[in-house]
């Protein structure tokens, strides 16, 4: 059993940056794959980034390469999610997810992750 907690969202201004944390319980955390998702109001949920149990590999929606970076510290249980040159249009509710199925990999499908954290808002004004 894996439980998350996001934090970090807030308000920042178009261009500017925002570090997003997943912390998880449970012994299993560095047997992870991880993933960051968002929902935007009105929208479904969509793939943002996602790494492997090593954070050897990693994998990117078009929409955030070369702005978002995602990583994770194994000793503190961590997953974090670095989000440079933000748009109004990445406003949204983040969410971390975990799964510990070797054969999924990293994966930017929802259906592929078991564990869910609760959420944390992101706002980017104009």
């Amino acid at each position: 059993q894996v439980q998350l907690v996001e934090s970090g969202g807030g308000l920042v201004q178009a261009g500017g940056s925002l570090r997003l944390s997943c912390a998880a319980s449970g012994r299993t955390f560095s047997r992870c794959s991880l993933g960051w998702f968002r929902q935007a109001p009105g929208k479904e949920r969509e793939f943002v980034a996602a790494i492997n149990w090593t954070g050897g590999s990693t994998y990117y929606a078009d929409s955030v390469k070369g702005r978002f970076t995602i990583s994770r510290d194994n000793a503190k249980s961590t997953v974090y999610l670095q989000m440079n040159s933000l748009k109004p249009e990445d406003t949204a509710v983040y969410y971390c997810a975990a799964h510990l199925s070797p054969a999924r990999g990293i994966s930017g499908s929802s259906y592929a992750y078991d564990y869910w954290g609760q959420g944390t808002q992101v706002t980017v004004s104009s």
